[in-house]
């Protein structure tokens, strides 16, 4: 048999930085552009022309209204319950920040050196644009929840573990570094803000320049700041990063032994993916750490939790019995 659960994610500060970015963005865009606005701006259309509007500042509170209460159900439900929420919450929740900040974007666009909301452009490409793009974020959220799902194999942890014929475990654990995805959300935030700005029209001539260095920040900083360990009939598979790119993989006859060990950053020199005299080791928390020592080449460590029952299904592996 093997157990399945979840594990509160590190990034719960970085998810709370993502929701509230979403809604100051939502309330300050029109705030903004109101120098350039009408007194009302078009925020329905009818087909090519306007026919619904709002003053400016209905127009910037009323979208992060609504944004705020599926925002807060889900992190209340979280809190209930002391777990994650569910994948297909955090998927819905990506999706609608990003859409509905895309929208006002385009409503801000629309309406940007009108005299008056019924002279507004039209914000549908916009809106179709921002369609496409928070579909990819609700997959990409909800692939990053599905990942944090994790398999444990029943059996007691040891030197190696039984593996009754016909049966296949696989050991799963993952690390994250809670301050990486403070970094990574603030960093993402700052980029949407400018990406927004942007597409209102706010930002002309230099918005690669303000957009571009806090993009990057923002998916480097992520692809690293959470590690996952998994062992399989295969071997070892380890993956950085919510989607679980890139990876480095042994296989089990490609591993003379599996051991659980203590490292901290300090006998390392810092944090990271570290080289040292120990080989290699990926550092995000002080602690237990899967160590491999491969036929060729220098150690290999991870620090993932309840590494000694990760350990010794890699030995039962790497010793040819049936798993």
């Amino acid at each position: 048999m093997t157990d399945r659960m979840k594990r509160p994610g590190g990034g719960a500060w970085g998810a709370a930085v993502g929701v509230a970015g979403v809604f100051a963005l939502l309330t300050a865009l029109p705030l903004a552009a109101s120098g350039r606005l009408p007194e009302r701006v078009a925020t329905h259309w009818g087909g090519a022309a306007p026919d619904g509007s709002m003053p400016v500042w209905a127009a910037s509170m009323f979208p992060a209204l609504i944004w705020a209460v599926p925002a807060l159900c889900t992190i209340l439900m979280a809190r209930r319950t002391h777990a994650p929420a569910p994948s297909w919450a955090g998927a819905a929740l990506a999706f609608t920040g990003v859409f509905m900040a895309g929208t006002q974007a385009s409503i801000v666009r629309a309406n940007l050196d009108r005299a008056d909301w019924r002279e507004a452009g039209s914000a549908g490409l916009g809106i179709a644009l921002t369609f496409v793009a928070a579909l990819t974020a609700g997959a990409l959220g909800w692939i990053t929840g599905r990942r944090g799902e994790l398999r444990y194999p029943a059996a007691a942890a040891g030197a190696s573990l039984e593996i009754p014929a016909g049966q296949h475990d696989v050991w799963l654990s993952r690390t994250t570094n809670p301050w990486l995805h403070l970094v990574a959300a603030v960093t993402g935030v700052a980029a949407l803000a400018a990406a927004l700005a942007a597409a209102g029209g706010l930002l002309t001539g230099m918005q690669w320049a303000v957009v571009t260095p806090f993009a990057l920040a923002s998916v480097l900083t992520l692809a690293f700041s959470s590690v996952q360990a998994r062992v399989t009939e295969k071997g070892l598979e380890v993956a950085f990063g919510p989607l679980g790119r890139p990876t480095r993989s042994w296989a089990p006859q490609d591993i003379e032994s599996s051991r659980a060990e203590s490292r901290t950053p300090a006998q390392l020199g810092g944090w990271g993916y570290r080289l040292s005299g120990l080989g290699t080791t990926v550092m995000l928390r002080s602690g237990e750490c899967l160590v491999i020592r491969p036929r060729k080449g220098a150690e290999f460590a991870v620090r993932v939790d309840d590494a000694e029952r990760g350990a010794a299904l890699l030995n039962t592996l790497s010793a040819g019995r049936p798993g």
